[in-house]
């Protein structure tokens, strides 16, 4: 098996996480949606994680999974005929940049169709963290690598948010996981605004085929129609129809798109698609993003009728304990 990039402390020692274990079953997660707090230990290219405080811990982070999570499910039933998981795999490390500018928006991108894995999905920039790179070094690399921004030295800080057990295809009706990863949110704010980061952007079209700033209002609706829920929660009726997202073209160059919320507002199919969607654990994330905006004393705006979008309670006690943030020196504190 190659080096395990995610442990957990269970018996009093790090040990790997097999492909087919879920890591919130390992930590004790029941049948409840989550998310549950998790004891981490950020390490060079690995994720300690426990359930219960241990020597090293640096945060205790908010931990979820999908309600359809695939190895949930295959944990409490058995496996289909013929059907073969691999045995020398352990659970891959991913980072996944929430980059805020200096006027509370969040930049979103929107992944290529032709990529093999969650084509079509709008996400935050991110990717797999190499073995013995600095987490947030990696983030920071997938950042420039996506969207060709670089944050100037000492011009941002930095926070985990939280914790995402992450699989696809997503659902057993897709298929069987061919990938399995824990994915680390880190919210780094920029002290550029919008503007000033937009024209920076140089988008790689390969991953990349069109990316949005998402402000609080329209996030909280987003996170609001969380996969597994039958409706979504206090949506209101104020939303603007569209929201201005820029979409690469063919022949390199750009142009404006409106679009339309109700995309955003899709959750994920039962079947396979390639349908345009925020993913799961993106709504996780902006979730996370305005309950620590909420901690910071900053209420959303209002849509433009004056109505209001909840993005339900914070839920303090399970996102409690994050790292103090962190100027950008491009390494975490102690």
């Amino acid at each position: 098996m190659a080096a395990a990039r995610v442990l957990l402390l269970l018996s009093g020692r790090p040990e790997s996480v097999s492909f087919a274990q879920s890591v919130c079953g390992l930590l004790g997660a029941g049948p409840e949606l989550g998310p549950w707090p998790t004891h981490c230990g950020l390490q060079r290219g690995q994720l300690l994680l426990s359930a219960r405080p241990f020597p090293g811990a640096s945060a205790r982070l908010p931990l979820q999974r999908p309600p359809f999570c695939p190895f949930a499910a295959l944990n409490q039933q058995p496996s289909p005929p013929g059907a073969e998981l691999p045995t020398n795999r352990g659970v891959d490390l991913g980072v996944a940049i929430i980059l805020q500018s200096s006027d509370q928006t969040v930049l979103l991108t929107r992944r290529t169709r032709t990529l093999r894995v969650s084509p079509n999905l709008w996400v935050p920039p991110g990717g797999h963290v190499e073995l013995d790179e600095e987490l947030l070094d990696g983030g920071l690399r997938e950042l420039w690598e996506e969207s060709g921004l670089q944050l100037p030295q000492g011009q941002f800080s930095w926070v985990p948010l939280g914790l995402w057990e992450s699989a696809y295809p997503p659902r057993l009706s897709w298929g069987l996981p061919r990938y399995h990863h824990i994915v680390l949110y880190l919210l780094v704010v920029s002290q550029e605004s919008q503007q000033q980061l937009q024209a920076r952007i140089q988008p790689n079209p390969s991953e990349v085929s069109a990316f949005m700033w998402l402000g609080p209002e329209v996030a909280a609706a987003v996170a609001a129609t969380e996969d597994g829920t039958e409706t979504p929660r206090h949506l209101s009726q104020g939303l603007p129809p569209s929201v201005l997202a820029v979409e690469l073209e063919h022949d390199g160059g750009a142009r404006p798109l409106a679009l339309p919320v109700s995309t955003l507002l899709r959750t994920t199919p039962t079947t396979t698609e390639g349908e345009e969607r925020v993913s799961t654990g993106t709504k996780f994330a902006l979730r996370l993003w305005l309950q620590h905006l909420s901690r910071q004393g900053v209420t959303p705006r209002p849509c433009a009728s004056g109505a209001h979008v909840d993005p339900g309670p914070a839920k303090e006690e399970q996102n409690v304990d994050p790292l103090p943030p962190n100027q950008g020196s491009g390494k975490p504190s102690a």
